[in-house]
């Protein structure tokens, strides 16, 4: 291959095929590393340009423009992917993104609140006399969401068969349609009950549903969003989302003394890195704590 100023855009489409057919990499995954390398092309048409000097100053002009962080980690990936094979290819006497840095994410993370502050969210007085019925799943949403740090998309998806009260356990379905169970106390068994028998027969239509709204249809994640900033309010809380419940649930868990891995399993993480953004949590907050009581700190 000459140093054509196509070179190195010809080069990626192969690359793109050979991630498809012999890598076995998902078409999602293909397109991101062909919209991510095409994004090199001005700075490098050749190999002969190809350094790595030209791929830091490529990923420095991307940080420069604003993008995030795991952009840039993303672009790393595939320009990585791609040196490695061109390199294996003959087109590249060296592996030059071999020594490429991925940038350090810098994570954001919801809100947490302390258990004393959950728990006021969670009781949160319900002045709903007119609709006793959103009231009774309102308390339910909010009890079962802190109880068992599912995800809202999980709690939208319940249906009634998937709810063991007797066994105080609910059976979800994550992220890529893996189903877990996750268990839940006795606040969440009595509120869950309590809207089974009283509130959901006089508001759900012809629905499996868990939870439902006014019109007697599955709730949506965004009627989920308002019940728990309204119950923020009315505790006079930090303004949470259920994933500040999520995220408070699994930092309490492991304040109490939960095993990492058994936190991971009830989130439902398929990654325990995942999970160990809460161990940090936990250790910041322990530090804080320990700052402010020991005479020696």
């Amino acid at each position: 291959m000459g140093n054509s100023s196509g070179q190195l855009a010809e080069a990626i489409e192969d690359f793109a095929e050979h991630a498809e057919l012999v890598l076995g990499r998902s078409p999602a995954t293909v397109k991101g590393y062909r919209s991510d390398l095409t994004t090199l092309l001005p700075f490098a048409p050749t190999f002969a340009e190809f350094t790595l000097p030209t791929l830091r100053a490529w990923l420095a002009d991307a940080l420069s423009q604003g993008l995030a962080r795991s952009t840039l980690a993303r672009r790393t990936a595939a320009v990585r992917a791609f040196s490695t094979w061109a390199h294996n290819q003959g087109y590249l006497d060296s592996d030059p993104a071999a020594r490429l840095k991925t940038p350090k994410l810098n994570r954001h993370l919801p809100t947490v609140v302390s258990p004393d502050a959950a728990v006021d969210v969670v009781e949160a007085e319900i002045n709903d006399e007119d609709h006793g019925a959103l009231a009774l799943r309102d308390r339910a949403i909010l009890e079962l969401l802190y109880a068992s740090g599912m995800r809202v998309a999980e709690l939208t998806g319940l249906d009634v068969p998937d709810v063991d009260l007797a066994r105080g356990t609910a059976k979800v379905t994550g992220k890529g349609n893996k189903q877990r169970v996750v268990p839940f106390g006795e606040h969440a068994k009595v509120a869950v009950q309590n809207w089974l028998a009283r509130g959901r027969p006089e508001l759900a239509g012809q629905t499996t549903a868990l939870f439902v709204g006014e019109r007697g249809k599955r709730i949506d994640q965004r009627q989920v969003r308002r019940v728990v900033e309204r119950a923020s309010i009315r505790a006079g809380a930090p303004q949470l989302s259920p994933h500040s419940l999520r995220h408070s649930a699994a930092t309490h868990m492991l304040e109490g003394g939960a095993d990492v891995r058994v936190v991971q399993e009830l989130l439902g993480h398929s990654s325990l890195q995942t999970t160990q953004i809460y161990t940090h949590v936990s250790a910041q907050r322990l530090k804080n704590v320990y700052n402010q009581a020991h005479p020696r700190a």
